[in-house]
């Protein structure tokens, strides 16, 4: 009896020994499927097109936007943020991985507001992942528009056929890939190589930690795609990382993430104070039959050079769309404007048109007779009358003489590096300004065309009112004014009172969309255009996700195919597929 008791438990023993010694010599990878010649070809062309692409992106200083929303769990919307982190840099890859990271007014004034904001940070190779600090590297982020910049090359990886895809008007060849030795930040995933020129338009996956490619401590999960910018030019535009289950704290934790780069044509500047120079050709005739000027016309021109400068120098920095004769600020904002102004008898000297800031922050401001709302904030907007609620709050600070600093009138106080714009010019609004202004708009809205339907526009004040408790960084402004109180609560609050309760089961009820919603952005000349997407309804309560990141996917198009092709119009609205849908905001104007 003891025998047997004794050769079972030494059987055990040798069974367990010998599991645990295969599972160390299983292959960490599926084996890859040999090639053909032409799928051999097209891979080895995409190894030293990738070379290229590093070289384009290194004649080149982008700006890089990264916006983190972290989540966790929620029965009923699945997941929900519970806190966020953004960051804005202008990327020079010349020499090697810097940054120059615009820096906000408040973290200014905790470093002085003159010093440098130039900072080096990690290499190509550092991990992704949390620093001691708990905070998100931005640099490990921008890492994700490389495959890998040192290694990609047959030597190192292996490749495997899956198949042919179109994305878009672009079809592309389809290749599973995992390194031929294991090693630290070496890619793993999928991508996918344009079947014209081998270039790598997309890739899906992650980088393999120092043991094994499932070990998640120190790389994230993501798609990053890039476009065909210029005629035989493809380059990054924008990445999505999504993470589940990551325990922190014992308690199941997530995170989505998006950058975005755009500013690819942006002029080099050559020393960091140079600043643009004044573009003769595109001055207007403002001369009229009068001789003389009066001091209040005076005062008001002189406003209005500051107001040029200051627009110039922002456009100049990658910061604010430039303007188009018929796009979306002309077809939808301008209107909007017009459609306040006209029944509250708001006679101006000079037209209000509106800008476009580039950012995903949500916030909006005025400069001189210009308004600014930024993308992030027209992105999530659900219809036309909560447009024209951020709309009348601009024009009231515009009508009860909010201008911006008018020291700005001298044009040398403009000229510092780009990543000092938000520290260097001040175009936020006091709180006593925001409290009278956000009256005055209220009774523009009563007056105007919007009054019947102010409550659907206070649902949207409501909505970031409740998720602006979580959502700091997103409703912290870089430039302007937020559209929330130091409290938190909204400077709109008579609009978002009368608003009807949040009810996640009401199907018609959409008090704000999820962050790229409306816009795109040009990465290469920075203009925004409308979405030429269709619209479906939400079935569900998870469908909503007001505020919120989400997947990004892109139907690619050859440079020459999207050069020819005509623009949608950017005052017509998408068809929606079906179902409830809430009334777009490029029908400014229209009952």
């Amino acid at each position: 009896m003891t025998f047997r008791k004794l050769s079972v438990t030494f059987l055990i023993l040798i069974l367990g020994v010998s599991c645990a010694y295969a599972k160390r010599k299983a292959p960490q990878y599926a084996p890859a499927h040999q090639l053909t010649a032409d799928q051999a070809a097209l891979v080895r062309k995409a190894i030293g097109q990738e070379k290229v692409i590093i070289k384009n992106i290194q004649q080149h200083m982008p700006l890089v936007e990264t916006y983190i929303q972290d989540t966790r769990p929620d029965v009923k919307l699945y997941t929900i943020p519970v806190s966020d982190q953004y960051t804005l840099s202008r990327v020079d890859f010349g020499k090697a991985f810097y940054d120059k990271t615009y820096v906000s007014r408040t973290e200014a004034e905790k470093r002085g507001w003159f010093r440098g904001s130039l900072a080096a940070i990690s290499g190509l190779t550092k991990a992704l992942g949390l620093d001691k600090r708990f905070t998100y590297n931005p640099t490990g982020f921008m890492q994700m528009m490389f495959l890998d910049p040192t290694g990609f090359d047959e030597q190192h990886y292996e490749f495997s056929f899956v198949r042919r895809e179109f994305l878009g008007q672009v079809r592309t060849w389809v290749f599973d890939v995992h390194p031929k030795v294991s090693g630290m930040g070496r890619f793993y995933g999928r991508i996918w190589i344009e079947d014209q020129d081998g270039n790598v338009v997309r890739f899906n996956g992650t980088y393999t930690g120092p043991r094994s490619p499932d070990d998640s401590r120190y790389y994230f999960h993501f798609d990053s795609w890039r476009m065909n910018l210029q005629p035989g030019v493809w380059l990054p535009v924008a990445i999505y990382v999504e993470e589940s289950n990551n325990v922190a704290g014992n308690k199941l934790a997530g995170l989505k993430a998006q950058t975005h780069f755009w500013g690819y044509s942006l002029k080099l500047p050559t020393r960091d104070s140079e600043n643009v120079s004044m573009k003769v050709e595109d001055a207007v005739d403002k001369s009229d039959d009068s001789q003389d000027v009066s001091p209040l016309q005076a005062t008001r021109d002189w406003v209005m050079q500051a107001e040029s400068n200051v627009m110039e120098r922002l456009e100049q920095a990658g910061l604010v769309a430039p303007p188009t004769q018929d796009g979306y600020e002309s077809k939808v904002l301008d209107q909007i404007v017009i459609n306040l102004a006209v029944p509250n008898n708001l006679a101006f000297s000079t037209p209000i048109h509106c800008r476009v800031l580039l950012t995903t922050t949500i916030e909006a401001t005025t400069v001189g007779d210009t308004i600014l709302i930024s993308k992030g904030l027209l992105d999530t907007l659900p219809n036309e009358e909560s447009i024209a609620s951020v709309v009348a709050l601009e024009l009231a600070h515009i009508s009860l003489g909010h201008h911006i600093d008018t020291r700005y009138a001298f044009n040398d106080r403009l000229l510092f590096p780009d990543e000092s714009t938000f520290t260097r010019i001040n175009m936020y609004h006091s709180d006593a300004d925001n409290a009278a202004a956000a009256q005055k708009a209220q009774e523009y809205l009563q007056a105007s065309m919007y009054k019947d339907k102010l409550a659907s526009a206070g649902l949207y004040w409501e909505q970031l009112a409740d998720r602006g408790k979580a959502l700091k960084a997103l409703n912290t402004p870089k430039l302007g004014d937020s559209l929330l109180k130091a409290d938190g609560t909204p400077w709109m609050s008579q609009l978002a009172s009368s608003a009807p309760r949040i009810n996640w089961d009401d199907m018609n009820q959409i008090a704000a969309l999820p962050l790229g919603s409306w816009l795109k952005t040009d990465p290469w000349d920075d203009k925004v255009r409308m979405l030429d997407a269709k619209r479906y309804a939400p079935l569900n309560a998870r469908d909503k996700m007001p505020l919120e990141v989400t997947p990004i996917y892109f139907k690619l198009q050859r440079y020459e195919a999207a050069s020819q092709s005509p623009a949608a119009a950017p005052g017509a609205p998408a068809q929606p597929a079906g179902g409830n849908q809430p009334a777009p905001p490029p029908a400014a104007g229209q009952q």
